[in-house]
């Protein structure tokens, strides 16, 4: 009788030895108060899974790409230290959620040829959703690498502004053998949003097809977006283009392809980007500035060299070094400013081009022999482009 009592004493302890363990090891972890945690995932969170993507949500030990880095400057970029920092969602208006978030796209029927993609929502203002895996819309595949350019011209342009694209095709985006070589022009677009928004994408899609000339990703065409459609041109570049050298120019600037071409002629064939050249450029923190960050996404108080995004030349070997570096550099929506965050990470400085007067920005009224003797100079309306280029090439006095 004692040892049969014995044994059931020993299962009893037994029972409540195994009960002890679950509650402590598999049940009470998940409680906050409890005082044994699992460790926190070292996973990026996931936003299609209802995720939190804050800063609270990564732990602070993570090396993956939830930790964003930016290089500090330092004289003469000697032994450039890594600053890591810690981005806190910010609040946003509707307004904002308008131009920079793809939920009013969904409008967009199956009859454009279109999947409707999945809706994103912004991590805040001043958040910049890239790297991330784009995909276009409108494509030429082919025709860079077919071609083989000496120089490609792109052109970023909403998709509305087609005034724009029609005055470059008709004056410096015409211009296809230069100086004995051969230069192609693009457009790059992102999604159009806002009232109309299918009807101005049937007319995007009968324009490609008349020019075929359209490139156009899968983000909403924005201010704030674009670094992004910046880094989706790169991607192009790099994949689609064996070209000698690329410029990025705005829509709104006179180009002189004849000037551009020869100096690039003797011009480095690798690592090399061109342009009007800013340097020590403060960084805005009036929170009415265009171009106003906050401390909290980026702290430094100045920016690397960058060239001007109205219009700079590079090298076709860098798109790809770009692309690879922006896996690296915490993405800003200033996209001249990332580029050349981007470059500083590369080791390489933009280049002043051999005359200071080559790049200009507003030039005001000027005669012709202004725009024989730059590059490029901003203009105001597609119809102030078309009279410079129309006197440009009528008869006159020689310029010297």
């Amino acid at each position: 009788m004692i040892s049969h009592w014995g044994t059931c004493t020993k299962i009893f302890l037994v029972l409540v030895s195994l009960r002890v363990i679950y509650y402590t090891v598999l049940e009470y972890p998940n409680n906050p108060n409890h005082h044994y945690q699992r460790p926190r995932s070292r996973r990026t969170p996931d936003p299609s899974r209802g995720e939190d993507l804050s800063s609270e949500s990564i732990s602070s030990t993570t090396n993956d790409e939830s930790t964003y880095y930016v290089d500090s400057e330092t004289p003469d970029n000697k032994d450039t230290p890594t600053m890591y920092v810690d981005v806190e969602p910010q609040a946003e208006s509707e307004d904002y959620l308008d131009t920079i978030s793809i939920q009013d796209w969904p409008s967009i029927t199956p009859t454009t040829g279109l999947a409707t993609p999945p809706p994103y929502v912004s991590r805040g203002p001043y958040h910049v959703q890239y790297p991330h895996e784009y995909s276009f819309i409108l494509d030429e595949p082919k025709k860079c690498r077919e071609q083989n350019p000496f120089l490609v011209l792109m052109v970023p342009v909403a998709p509305y502004n087609r005034d724009a694209r029609e005055a470059v095709r008709r004056t410096w985006g015409s211009e296809r053998q230069v100086l004995g070589r051969e230069v192609r022009l693009f457009f790059l677009l992102g999604l159009p949003s806002g009232e109309e928004t299918e009807q101005l994408q049937e007319k995007v899609l009968q324009e490609s097809k008349e020019h075929q000339d359209l490139l156009q990703s899968d983000f909403i065409d924005s201010y704030k977006n674009l670094t992004i459609k910046t880094m989706v041109m790169m991607e192009w570049l790099s994949s689609r283009c064996p070209a000698s050298y690329a410029m990025k120019i705005d829509s709104d600037m006179f180009l002189n392809v004849n000037t551009l071409v020869n100096m690039l002629l003797h011009a480095p064939k690798q690592n090399y980007q061109t342009g009007l050249v800013a340097r020590r450029g403060a960084v805005l923190r009036d929170h009415n500035s265009k171009w106003y960050l906050p401390k909290e996404v980026f702290p430094e108080p100045v920016y690397p060299p960058y060239a001007l995004g109205l219009g700079y030349v590079f090298t076709l070997d860098l798109p790809r070094k770009l692309v690879e570096a922006s896996r690296h550099v915490k993405a800003v929506y200033i996209e001249d400013v990332y580029l050349g965050l981007c470059m500083r990470h590369l080791g390489i400085r933009p280049t002043d081009p051999p005359s200071g007067n080559l790049f200009q920005g507003y030039a005001g009224a000027q005669d012709r022999c202004h725009y024989m003797a730059v590059i490029t100079t901003i203009l105001n309306t597609p119809q102030e482009l078309l009279d410079v280029w129309r006197n440009l090439h009528q008869p006159g006095p020689v310029c010297h």
